[in-house]
């Protein structure tokens, strides 16, 4: 869909103030995520988990959208944005409300699922939102900003629902997530409205030619596996603190750093590689900055620097990444391509969380599950040039192709 701005353009007030609403909605998907990973000592000591479960349980968030991110872009065939995506939320408000009733790993990871289920709807809409109100003006501006939404709530996650859990207990964590979801949802249901002039997109029959097909799969591969890393680094990361003598809550607050350096990071690098022309430049060079950041992890004296540089490096390439769907895809297979592009996102996504907690059950080192969101911050590294060959080689292909065509 597509804003017809001659006809009917938007107030600039009123489409900022949209993106105020969806953004501050936007935070709950970081609460949600965040919530099992500030609780999870108190499960393995409260409920005997072991990591392994604890990580199962963090990917378990993400496990829904291997199923659902092809089926939720059709949705809006039949219900409006605002309804699916008010939906979306309420599901995230009642899995968190199971998840705080839970007695056992068996309700957990239902309330989990019913989370990630919302999650993945809300992810799609209001993202889809944002292009309805934005499209052809400010798009990237407006897209930065909405997806940093995401390590805000994640940060503020990090500090205060670790002080819940310690003054309330880990059942009040998912209650108070529960809660903001819930008035999310009322607030899109009451607050939001479509642009006016918004035009129905034209249906296409679904699928991508071979090639968009490959190139979609390798950014989404680079986009998960950045993003895994990312989220193993958030789930472990307080881990090693714990063990160089901080307590939960310290070594939580230090992590959150990161977090809350990537909010102003990514909208930043992204402006800096579209300016500068460099974004392949600026991926490498960030990369390489927060692997540096994570193996140093160790000396945990540098923690809270470190934190910082992997949130201020390891951040900025974000932009980059996403810009590759564009290149990817033609306009008229997007829909579809995006449904592919978030469908391998979230096998990655659920997959590396439990894997780093059967290196830390299996090790009982908890620098180990550190170790390996090195290695998929260098799987992402290595998806990031095998799209640039891949698209080099389609375009020399083209070219070779237009070269030996008849003139019209």
């Amino acid at each position: 869909m597509s804003l017809d701005a001659q006809t009917s353009p938007p107030d600039m007030a009123l489409r900022w103030w949209i993106l105020l609403l969806l953004f501050g909605c936007r935070v709950a998907l970081g609460l949600q995520f965040q919530a099992l990973g500030s609780v999870s000592g108190s499960l393995v000591d409260g409920l005997a988990f072991s990591y392994a479960q604890v990580g199962t349980l963090i990917g378990l968030f993400m496990l829904p959208g291997l199923l659902l991110a092809l089926p939720a872009g059709y949705l809006g065939r039949w219900l409006a944005d605002r309804t699916v995506v008010s939906l979306a939320f309420a599901t995230m408000a009642a899995g968190a409300a199971l998840a705080a009733l839970a007695q056992g790993f068996g309700q957990l990871a239902l309330g989990r699922l019913a989370c990630g289920a919302g999650f993945v709807f809300s992810t799609i809409y209001l993202t889809k939102m944002t292009a309805d109100w934005f499209s052809g003006r400010e798009l990237a501006t407006a897209m930065g900003v909405l997806v940093m939404s995401w390590p805000l709530g994640i940060a503020l996650g990090q500090l205060g629902q670790t002080w819940i859990d310690l003054h309330w207990g880990w059942p009040a964590v998912f209650g108070t997530a529960a809660l903001y979801s819930a008035c999310g949802a009322a607030a899109l249901a009451l607050l939001y409205r479509p642009p006016v002039g918004l035009a129905a997109a034209p249906a296409v029959r679904p699928g991508l030619p071979r090639h968009e097909l490959l190139l979609t799969l390798v950014a989404a591969a680079c986009w998960g596996l950045y993003n895994a890393g990312y989220i193993v680094y958030l789930s472990f990361a307080p881990q090693v603190l714990v063990a160089g003598g901080r307590t939960p809550a310290q070594a939580a607050a230090v992590i959150s750093l990161a977090s809350w350096a990537m909010i102003f990071s990514g909208a930043l690098g992204g402006r800096i590689a579209d300016r500068s022309g460099r974004g392949p430049w600026l991926f490498y060079g960030c990369c390489a900055i927060g692997l540096g950041a994570l193996l140093l992890l160790q000396q945990t004296e540098w923690a809270v620097a470190l934190s910082l540089v992997y949130g201020l490096a390891g951040g900025a390439p974000a932009g980059v990444i996403m810009a590759l769907t564009g290149q990817a895809m033609a306009p008229q297979h997007r829909a579809f391509g995006m449904g592919v592009f978030f469908s391998l996102y979230f096998v990655l996504l659920a997959a590396a969380p439990p894997l780093a907690g059967l290196l830390h059950d299996a090790t009982h080192d908890p620098f180990v599950p550190i170790l390996f969101a090195a290695l998929l911050s260098l799987g992402a590294v290595a998806a990031f040039m095998l799209f640039g060959l891949l698209q080099r080689g389609a375009a020399g292909a083209l070219l070779r192709t237009s070269a030996v065509r008849p003139a019209p």
